[in-house]
């Protein structure tokens, strides 16, 4: 999987650094399952997607929701294993490490950026 950083322009703040990106049907549903927790700067961005679940997951997350721009439609921070959320506004989803919104300050509204790294 090829890593992309995501880049809040809205705050200043680095969201991760080293996102995967899970666009095609087997990424999108191994996600995070084999994972046993994300290291800050580590996430995994779903695409498309407007709905996730937390079953058989081990830890939690920040759920942060995407429209089409990458503006934020909806953050729903620390959800715990056997959890759904959605945001039917979103074209996508970025998963990062439980906290990480709060410490971002990152909210609906705010204008998220994709950096891929120069070849």
């Amino acid at each position: 999987m090829s890593q992309v950083t995501f880049y809040n322009s809205s705050k200043e703040t680095s969201l991760g650094d080293a996102v995967a990106i899970a666009d095609t049907a087997a990424t999108r549903n191994r996600g995070l399952l084999k994972h046993d927790r994300l290291a800050e700067g580590e996430g995994l961005w779903i695409v498309p997607c407007e709905a996730i679940h937390t079953f058989w997951m081990r830890f939690a997350i920040d759920a942060v929701f995407l429209d089409k721009n990458k503006k934020v439609t909806k953050v729903v921070a620390n959800l715990r294993p056997s959890r759904l959320a959605l945001s039917w506004r979103a074209r996508s989803v970025l998963e990062l490490p439980a906290g990480m919104a709060a410490q971002t300050r990152t909210e609906p509204g705010d204008q998220i950026e994709i950096r891929r790294p120069e070849a």
